[in-house]
């Protein structure tokens, strides 16, 4: 979504909501009169088709350590185009099918807090 377009530098957003992607995102569609082709099913799918480019990354790199410090700034780049394709396809979906991501996705989080609680921590004598 969006491959080719160029952002000068000053229409860069270090801080940016769910909701302002999915305006922009709905913005792109409607100029480009794609909505006709974003069903939940087609977005599903090159949503999936994106999550295999993702993984062919890391295919073929073993276990990586945390923050890619042996990774080229290229193959980081490449990492996070990938990333930003999945979840602009994963922020349509949710909009095209009425889902407020921000909110299922906190709500989520007190779910998961209360079905997987934090182990109690041994007390130590002294």
């Amino acid at each position: 979504m969006g491959e080719g377009e160029e952002i000068n530098a000053d229409e860069r957003v270090l801080d940016i909501s769910l909701k302002d992607l999915s305006k922009q995102l709905e913005e792109f569609a409607m100029a480009r009169d794609w909505e006709k082709f974003h069903s939940p099913r087609n977005l599903l799918l090159a949503m999936v088709g994106e999550v295999g480019e993702l993984s062919e990354i890391f295919q073929w790199r073993g276990e990586v350590d945390k923050g890619l410090p042996n990774w080229e700034d290229a193959d980081k780049e490449h990492l996070g185009e990938e990333l930003s394709d999945v979840l602009l396809y994963l922020i349509r979906l949710a909009d095209i099918c009425g889902i407020d991501l921000g909110d299922a996705a906190t709500k989520k989080i007190v779910k998961n807090a209360i079905k997987y609680p934090p182990k109690p921590r041994e007390r130590k004598l002294l």
